[in-house]
């Protein structure tokens, strides 16, 4: 992963309490009151501590559940999945693999023509970047996906083998 998409202090510290709460904590905001929900605008979502390139709009869609959901992250590379183990239940956990910030959770009750995952994404842990301006914060190389299918990166993610 390259250095541009590590924790820093200074990423850290610009962080507001929700969002420290959230990617450095582990926390979860509450559903339907946060950010991204019901965000149907077209562009990139980023750690909102590295800027880290995660997910595309192209992949989000209404889970019904109240925080933004992926089908699949931007790259196979993105994110990286940990099991969580609680007194009541096992899960996935979803973090960046650049700053190993805690992003949500990931389902396998998706919708099935598109892999049947849901990337369950608090919107704390992410930035979202509007396609009109993605070229001047320096995710100009994400412009294709927008414009055509075969420009998208990576494979459709399937749900890997956490690591523990």
């Amino acid at each position: 992963m390259p250095t541009e998409y590590q924790k820093t202090e200074d990423g850290v510290r610009r962080l507001t309490e929700a969002q420290l709460r959230v990617t450095q904590r582990n926390g979860t905001e509450p559903p339907y009151r946060n950010a991204y929900w019901d965000n149907d605008e077209a562009g990139i979502y980023v750690d909102v501590v590295s800027g880290q390139p995660l997910f595309s709009s192209l992949d989000k869609y209404d889970s019904g559940t109240g925080w933004p959901s992926f089908s699949r992250p931007i790259s196979p590379d993105a994110v990286r999945n940990e099991v969580e183990n609680s007194a009541w239940f096992t899960r996935i956990e979803v973090r960046s693999t650049g700053a190993d910030s805690h992003l949500g959770h990931l389902f396998d009750d998706g919708p099935e023509s598109v892999g049947g995952l849901r990337y369950c994404m608090n919107s704390a842990a992410l930035r979202f970047i509007p396609v009109d301006q993605l070229e001047e914060q320096g995710y100009g190389r994400f412009l294709p996906m927008f414009t055509t299918e075969e420009a998208r990166p990576g494979e459709n993610a399937q749900l890997a083998e956490p690591t523990s």
